[in-house]
């Protein structure tokens, strides 16, 4: 563990972020007690966290304009997930980025040959590695969106929490344990000031 690091860096992930970046990325903006943190807030942080999640090698270079199409990215990942939960139309800005990024560098389909025969694989575009890991996360929440596990997403019913998550079970409302303990401290607060009124 890097102890140099802001405590915030060490936050468990939520369910979902392993199996789904998308949520891993719409979660990069969250709040903790001293205020509101951007994990993409400039060029380097956004490199990092993609090189942190191999979607781009770290030799390649991200330029502000490429980091905040990747801002760009998440927020509106952010409002496609709003609207899916409100179960509202998304705006047309939100879908036309998250299609942007799509047509923007996709994978090339081939055919791989393994010692366990042949299967498909997509190459990614090597000649616009950032466009191609933009690709990659707004396929990754077209899966999401549109897959098995699309009645899973859930954002934390945690005041202050903006975090998304897939549930594990349908009792399930906050992201980690942390949140749920902190709701239940809040409503027995609540509810001590109360009988003490």
């Amino acid at each position: 563990m890097d102890h140099e690091a802001p405590v915030y860096l060490h936050r468990l992930p939520v369910p979902g972020e392993d199996r789904y970046l998308s949520v891993a990325l719409v979660n990069t903006r969250f709040k903790v007690s001293h205020g509101p943190v951007d994990l993409l807030e400039d060029a380097e942080a956004a490199h990092l966290w993609l090189v942190r999640h191999e979607v781009l090698d770290d030799r390649v270079a991200l330029g502000g304009r490429q980091s905040a199409r990747l801002r760009t990215l998440r927020e509106a990942l952010r409002t496609l997930f709003e609207a899916h939960g409100s179960g509202e139309q998304p705006p047309p800005d939100a879908l036309g980025t998250l299609n942007a990024a799509l047509a923007a560098a996709p994978p090339t389909p081939c055919l791989a040959w393994t010692a366990d025969g042949p299967r498909r694989a997509d190459v990614p575009d090597a000649g616009n590695p950032v466009a191609a890991a933009l690709s990659l996360l707004a396929e990754d929440a077209v899966d999401l969106l549109t897959g098995a596990d699309t009645g899973l997403l859930t954002e934390c019913a945690a005041q202050g929490c903006a975090r998304w998550f897939l549930r594990s079970h349908g009792a399930r409302r906050w992201c980690t344990t942390k949140c749920g303990n902190r709701v239940r401290a809040a409503r027995a607060y609540a509810a001590r000031k109360a009988d003490s009124l």
